[in-house]
């Protein structure tokens, strides 16, 4: 498993290490022990699953704490694109986004710390998302920013118009950037 380091801090690509042969592979998709290596204490406390159609966007999202989560994201069947933005008020890059394609090709993970948004866009139908959680979901503690932000010129160019975009109505009546009070 390799940990590599993102321009925000905190924020990492786990690439595992993949055996394959004539049967299919196999890989360790999550060790503590490397985890501690790359200096990420992470309990998880539930696994989580969505099926989304191609366009689906989820996002951008956060909890408050007590109930404020570390993600570890990955796709098993489809693509993603995956997005992660630093709402973390002492970070030098508060506001900064970083984007990656996880898919169920290249087995890539991201790893998204309290104190980050998280979204992503389905690039392909039957898309399935995974992520483990350090924290239960509250209600109460939800934070959001809407995805097309235009403080955070989040890039969300593919193949797919963004007047097709599938969002829920929650996601759809998120504040912008600029009036969003982080709470880290």
């Amino acid at each position: 498993m390799n940990i590599v380091e993102t321009p925000i801090k905190d924020l990492f690509i786990i690439e595992p290490k993949i055996w394959k042969d004539n049967r299919g592979y196999f890989y360790e998709s999550y060790s503590t022990r490397e985890f501690a290596k790359a200096g990420i204490d992470a309990v998880f406390v539930q696994d989580n699953q969505s099926l989304s159609q191609k366009g689906t966007l989820r996002g951008l999202h956060a909890q408050a704490a007590p109930f404020a989560q570390g993600k570890l994201v990955r796709v098993i069947q489809g693509s993603v694109l995956d997005i992660a933005v630093d709402i973390r008020k002492k970070s030098s890059t508060y506001g900064q986004t970083f984007s990656v394609v996880l898919s169920e090709e290249n087995h890539q993970q991201l790893w998204v710390p309290p104190g980050f948004l998280h979204g992503f866009l389905t690039l392909e139908d039957h898309t399935i998302f995974t992520y483990k959680v350090t924290n239960y979901y509250d209600k109460n503690s939800e934070l959001g920013v809407i995805w097309n932000d235009p403080t955070l010129k989040i890039n969300w160019t593919t193949e797919i118009n963004e007047n097709e975009f599938l969002l829920s109505e929650k996601d759809l009546i998120l504040p912008e950037f600029k009036s969003f009070e982080s709470p880290f």
